[in-house]
């Protein structure tokens, strides 16, 4: 079975509890290995096959500073046969010009450096202004919005673990 990992701070409280419910969302067949994203080193980024990536977006479409500091490393890399996920948090009634925006600025960076992209989703049931994570009507991963919309992270969480289980390779 290929190594998974779940990669997201450990001190941002709502990603965190976000990431254990996707890995629940699992279940117990699945090995998903949480991995602090603070501490985070090229050689463990590389240990994995299949990755999941919590980027929530912060102030103004930005990445989280973990996040941004790993990126320099991260562009040194190679992704060829890695399989990548990413989910995030926004906020789309408070910041509706950039709901999102780190999960396709993350989206984007992975690709480049020949990371397969999985897990899109459907952007039908939001309301905001732009994100850079809608490309051509899908967001490029999965977004939650625990502040306007958190009684829809269940289903959407569960729908998007269904979804990944057939794209990542076990």
């Amino acid at each position: 079975m290929s190594k998974t990992g779940i990669f997201y701070s450990f001190n941002s409280t709502k990603t965190a509890k976000a990431a254990e419910k996707i890995k629940e969302a699992f279940g117990p067949d699945f090995n998903i290995v949480p991995v602090n994203a603070e501490e985070l080193t090229e050689e463990l980024f590389l240990s994995f096959t299949n990755l999941i990536l919590g980027v929530p977006t912060w102030f103004d479409g930005e990445l989280p500073n973990y996040w941004d500091e790993f990126v320099p490393a991260l562009e040194g890399l190679n992704l060829n046969g890695k399989t990548i996920a990413i989910f995030g948090l926004g906020n789309q009634v408070e910041y509706p010009e950039n709901f999102g925006d780190a999960v396709g600025i993350m989206a984007e960076l992975v690709q480049e450096i020949g990371a397969k992209l999985v897990g899109y989703t459907s952007a039908e049931g939001y309301e905001y202004e732009s994100s850079k994570a809608l490309v051509d009507s899908k967001f490029v991963g999965l977004i939650l919005d625990q502040e306007t919309q958190p009684r829809q992270s269940k289903e959407r969480i569960a729908n998007w673990v269904n979804d990944l289980k057939s794209q990542f390779s076990w």
